[in-house]
């Protein structure tokens, strides 16, 4: 039996993980540690009644940490709860995102993908992995803000910017892959 090593901190984009070390192994594993009153209370300041269906989606989302699809939250969930209903994942997912709780992430395959983490940050796309990872530059914002104040679009007011950056890692991040 391999020994595990906790190690729990907290960043500035991720919240909290739990980082587990295996002796012996070069494996090393995160995951969310999801503090139930954190979800209650942004589900509650966003004005939306706290309801178990809502909970469950928004544990999975920040539970399974790579901008996962509505299949991959609905087949987390009927783990525990078998008798979730599709469209009530679906519905959830459309009220969390209406409440800017949520973000939709569009691959390059055309998958629609949900992201917990509501701070400025841009995505790195594997396109042979489809796995998405979080990237994060105030040089590049810095860059792209400049860029843009220099050479303004006619008729179009700039809201938000986030890049999605397509390629490939050298080394595939997706375990299923």
């Amino acid at each position: 039996m391999k020994n595990k090593f906790r190690l729990s901190y907290r960043t500035k984009i991720y919240r909290t993980f739990e980082l587990v070390l295996y002796r012996n192994d070069s494996y090393l594993e995160s995951s969310h540690m999801i503090n139930t009153i954190d979800l209650r209370d942004k589900l509650s300041a966003k004005g939306l009644r706290v309801t178990p269906q809502r909970m469950r989606v928004l544990e999975a989302i920040y539970k399974l940490n790579n901008h996962p699809t509505a299949e991959n939250i609905i087949s987390y969930i009927r783990k525990s709860d078998p008798n979730v209903g599709s469209g009530t994942v679906y519905n959830v997912l459309e009220t969390l995102v209406e409440k800017n709780l949520i973000k939709k992430v569009k691959t390059e395959k055309d998958a629609m993908r949900y992201d917990g983490v509501l701070e400025n940050h841009h995505h790195l796309y594997c396109i042979e992995c489809d796995y998405i990872e979080d990237f994060v530059s105030e040089k590049l914002d810095g860059l792209l803000k400049v860029f843009f104040e220099e050479n303004q679009i006619d008729n179009f007011i700039i809201d938000n910017i986030k890049l999605n950056i397509s390629g490939n890692f050298i080394i595939h991040k997706n375990q299923n892959h």
